[in-house]
């Protein structure tokens, strides 16, 4: 398959969007909703049928960092032997947390490589505490802490077993690329729509919420010892390296048992419960505050009562350093 570049793709998205989508989510102040979060969800359950849906889940949106299990399936599929917490973080937009900066090294270490191969922007820690200790430590923005850089440093093993260009990884047309591209479509089930780039400069598939749904649900629903089998499996035994400390992510995979989750930039979720169960959706607006309670509540809808449901269900607002509201979803569990 020979991928376009992202500026020579023909159908392009346009900017926006003229239908308005329902409301995911409220910011309720003092009794008074202040503001509105709209967007679009689908779930379908365990047969893969549409169980609910809100909004128009068939238009293409860009997944973000939703898609990294894919991602990670396709290092899997060009040979690079991870496995456990090393192949979580292949599935990661990790914290920055020393365990996850560590475990980056020993990938790349494995493939003969050092940081310095990494084609990730320089950034902060992506994690709250993991940002404050960084600056504490006075240390400068680096590739390594980018929360990408497990699965780059996946990509470049991937590279290395095959004989493929290091430097040139991130390209649409060179061979890895054409195989995550691949994959996703494959466990989408559907053509990608419109091909991107990144915040850490990958490619970026469009792709439907509805497509990344099914997405979730092969990750979980394929023979045991496949590539999506061995991902979901790290994912469920190693959420911290998903994700982080007292992350969404992180908690209800813990509180959960055998659900994966996966959040994006730009307000994008996808998770997919055990016996195939599956949900997607994106924030119009990008805030990724509410994921939780979005989350939270479409769960339930869906039949799932867990503690950690309660945890991640209200985001509290504070006023004069008391609670005085909360970001809650605007629509019945």
């Amino acid at each position: 398959m020979t991928v376009p570049s992202p500026s020579s793709v023909p159908g392009a998205i346009p900017a926006s969007v003229d239908a308005v989508e329902p409301v995911l989510a409220e910011v309720v102040r003092s009794g008074f909703v202040e503001g509105r979060h709209r967007g679009a969800l689908v779930a379908l359950d365990a047969d893969g049928s549409v169980a609910f849906s809100m909004g128009d889940v068939t238009r293409p949106v860009f997944p973000r960092s939703t898609t990294k299990p894919a991602q990670a399936v396709a290092t899997l599929r060009a040979g690079v032997d991870l496995d456990g917490e090393l192949l979580a973080l292949a599935a990661a937009s990790h914290s920055g947390e020393g365990f996850h900066l560590d475990g980056v090294r020993k990938i790349l270490a494995a493939a003969g490589l050092d940081p310095a191969a990494l084609r990730t922007p320089a950034q902060f820690p992506f994690g709250e505490q993991a940002f404050e200790d960084y600056l504490r430590g006075g240390k400068a923005p680096d590739p390594l802490v980018m929360n990408c850089s497990g699965k780059h440093a996946g990509w470049l093993a991937a590279c290395v077993a095959n004989g493929w260009d290091t430097e040139t990884y991130l390209a649409p047309a060179h061979p890895l690329q054409q195989l995550v591209l691949r994959t996703i479509e494959e466990l989408a089930d559907e053509r990608v729509a419109h091909l991107g780039v990144d915040g850490c400069g990958a490619p970026v598939p469009a792709i439907s919420l509805t497509g990344l749904a099914r997405l979730f649900r092969s990750m979980v629903s394929t023979c045991a010892g496949s590539p999506q089998r061995r991902v979901a499996a790290a994912m469920q035994a190693y959420p911290e390296y998903v994700a982080g400390t007292g992350r969404v992510d992180t908690l209800v995979m813990r509180g959960v048992p055998g659900l994966i989750a996966k959040m994006g930039a730009e307000g994008v979720q996808g998770v997919a419960l055990p016996d195939g169960r599956a949900l997607a959706f994106k924030v119009d607006d990008g805030g990724v505050r509410v994921l939780g309670p979005i989350l939270a509540a479409a769960l339930r809808r869906l039949g799932v009562d867990a503690p950690v449901l309660d945890e991640i269900a209200e985001v509290p607002l504070l006023g004069g350093g008391v609670q005085v509201g909360a970001i809650r979803a605007a629509f019945a569990a």
